[in-house]
């Protein structure tokens, strides 16, 4: 903590000289100022104080747009640098005076940077042929230079700040902030050169037109977000809790995972018990305040601390605990579970337990999670294993527990034939190949150690893996002759098209993974993502050796088959490349005990 600190300050104070020592560098004892620039100077600071007020707010919440870089780089152009940068110095003075809540070395810091902007931004327009004056559209490159340095400048020196603050990685700053500003800098461009030219034209009255047309579209844009932040609001929120919704709350997941936004992640699913028999006992219009109850407290409780809580459906919610472990979750969850037994709402005496109550479960997010889907499904799961437990009660998920589905299996597999069935009278060799890569996936998940979830997940995600096949044209898909590129191409989206048919079925989204990533290799040389090594799943990765084995050891239109000594020898040449090598050898073994091989 100590070094970071310091790091931080060396970085202010190594800023904070440099910006300060060639701000005196380029002051010219010699300029001299009649009342006509002194004039200009006092209507460049007022300019710039206004525009600083009157920002434009911009979408989403917390961006804004400030205009006085435009002053500073059309005040350079046209004035040149020694009065822009007494034009610096001064309001730098009077946000210092208006401004004194914010502490000192900051205003040091931000005028230092302003200071090395403008600077190298002047002599780069020198530099490249620019000359100080009216605008001149023949000097188009040397502003469109200048205003490149200035804004590479911004980015590195404001990216270097955040870099030491948050300890993040300088790149993801430099980059994020690229994107972000990229806009406004070429907004800034084609003001400083507007407003040059008005400058020129009518002097100071064309610097106070400016300004008032600028501090008129911040009005105007303020009264837009306040229409805009009112709609996101209404897109973000649950009208009848007013929690989150759905839609937002799959958003803000999707944003932590992929991001990285927490060393440590947990989410809380919570479904309030029996509120079907409150609902059916008291009516809707008492469901629904009920509901609102709920939301009540929940987003009351989770605010005080820090977490974010939302509406997923119905009468079900999830609770998002950054840098929380899953052992604490549950604590809490549960600590929040006896809270809301405690409080009365009207009517829940009816309830079995006699009082409002939750179930919930709990999940740490881990690494070999495929996306959002599977940690919400995984909290789902846990939530459910604390249902069949007598309700009012938390669990913590984990990769161990017997998931009550598996009672089920039979019918699950039964269910997925039934899908399979349409394959018979358009392309039964998918068919034929689905139930042997089944058959392979039941034996082989009984030769490794794969919990007995793993082992349903493997199984049926076998059974299902090419159901995209079920979109490719009958032309193609029976082809007898070597596939064309295009229509190579249309064959390898099958995996796409089947991640979006599996994933409309909430109870298969588990498979998800399997169905559109049998086809990633371990080099990363496959498709349809390219993942290399243990960015594939690892269920995903272990259907892959068992699928291409059955492929290549059954015959095909326009490919050799191969005997499974042959199959066998291809697998050992490509483990390590196409084969997670942890598996293939595991897969030769079970083939050769299990089978007969001809040589």
């Amino acid at each position: 903590m100590l070094s970071k600190i310091s790091e931080f300050g060396i970085y202010i104070f190594i800023i904070s000289i440099l910006g300060t020592t060639i701000f005196l560098l380029n002051i010219n004892n010699s300029f001299s100022l009649s009342p006509m620039n002194w004039t200009t100077i006092l209507l460049l600071v007022i300019a710039i104080i206004l525009l600083n007020h009157f920002i434009v707010l911009l979408p989403p919440k917390g961006n804004a747009m400030s205009m006085d870089s435009a002053i500073y780089l059309a005040s350079s152009f046209v004035f040149g640098i020694e009065l822009t940068l007494i034009v610096l110095f001064w309001s730098s003075i009077i946000f210092g005076l208006y401004q004194s809540k914010i502490v000192w070395w900051k205003h040091v810091f931000n005028f230092s940077i302003y200071s090395l902007m403008i600077i190298a931004a002047y002599h780069s327009f020198i530099y490249t042929g620019g000359t100080v004056g009216a605008i001149e559209i023949e000097q188009l490159v040397p502003y469109v230079i200048a205003l490149l340095i200035y804004f590479a400048l911004n980015v590195l020196l404001v990216g270097g700040y955040f870099k030491v603050l948050e300890t993040v990685s300088l790149y993801n700053v430099i980059i994020g902030m690229v994107k972000e500003t990229i806009p406004s800098y070429l907004s800034t461009l084609v003001l400083s050169i507007i407003l040059g030219m008005l400058m020129t034209s009518y002097q100071n009255f064309g610097l106070i037109l400016f300004t008032s047309v600028v501090v008129l579209l911040s009005i105007v844009f303020r009264q837009y977000f306040v229409l805009y932040d009112e709609v996101s609001k209404k897109a973000n929120f649950d009208e009848l809790t007013t929690l989150y919704n759905h839609s937002h709350f799959k958003e803000v997941i999707d944003d932590y995972l992929i991001n990285k936004k927490a060393d440590t992640l947990s989410l809380a699913f919570i479904d309030i018990d029996d509120f079907k028999k409150y609902n059916d006992y008291h009516g809707h219009v008492s469901g629904d305040e009920l509901l609102k109850y709920f939301g009540k407290q929940l987003r009351e409780k989770c605010e005080k601390d820090g977490w974010f809580a939302a509406r997923y459906g119905g009468e079900e919610f999830v609770i998002i605990l950054p840098d929380v472990k899953g052992c604490e979750a549950s604590k809490y969850l549960n600590k929040l579970r006896k809270e809301i037994n405690d409080s009365y709402f009207k009517g829940v005496e009816v309830l079995p337990h006699g009082c409002l109550s939750f179930s919930g479960g709990v999940v740490e997010y881990e690494s070999d999670f495929y996306n959002s889907a599977e940690f919400i499904g995984k909290a789902d799961q846990a939530m459910y294993r604390a249902k069949s437990e007598g309700k009012n009660a938390i669990h913590l998920y984990h990769k161990n527990d017997l998931d009550s589905s598996l009672i089920d299996y039979e019918k699950e597999v039964d269910h997925l034939e039934q899908q399979l069935r349409f394959f018979l009278y358009k392309d039964i060799s998918t068919y034929q190949h689905s139930k042997r890569v089944f058959q392979y996936a039941v034996k082989f998940s009984n030769e490794i150690d794969l919990t007995d979830h793993e082992k349903k997940v493997l199984v049926l995600g076998a059974l299902i893996h090419d159901i995209g096949k079920i979109e490719i044209p009958r032309e193609i898909i029976n082809k007898k002759t070597k596939l064309e590129e295009a229509e190579w191409e249309m064959i390898k989206q099958h995996v796409t098209w089947g991640k979006e048919i599996v994933s409309t079925d909430k109870a298969l989204q588990h498979l998800v993974p399997l169905v559109e990533l049998h086809h990633e290799r371990y080099d990363g040389k496959g498709y349809p993502h390219g993942l290399k090594g243990e960015e594939t799943p690892k269920l995903a990765r272990i259907l892959c050796i068992i699928d291409s084995f059955d492929a290549m050891t059954t015959e095909r239109p326009y490919q050799s088959t191969k005997s499974f000594a042959q199959g066998i020898e291809e697998l050992e040449k490509c483990s390590g490349t196409q084969f997670d090598p942890e598996y293939v050898p595991h897969f030769i073994e079970m083939i050769k005990r299990q089978y007969q091989i001809d040589k």
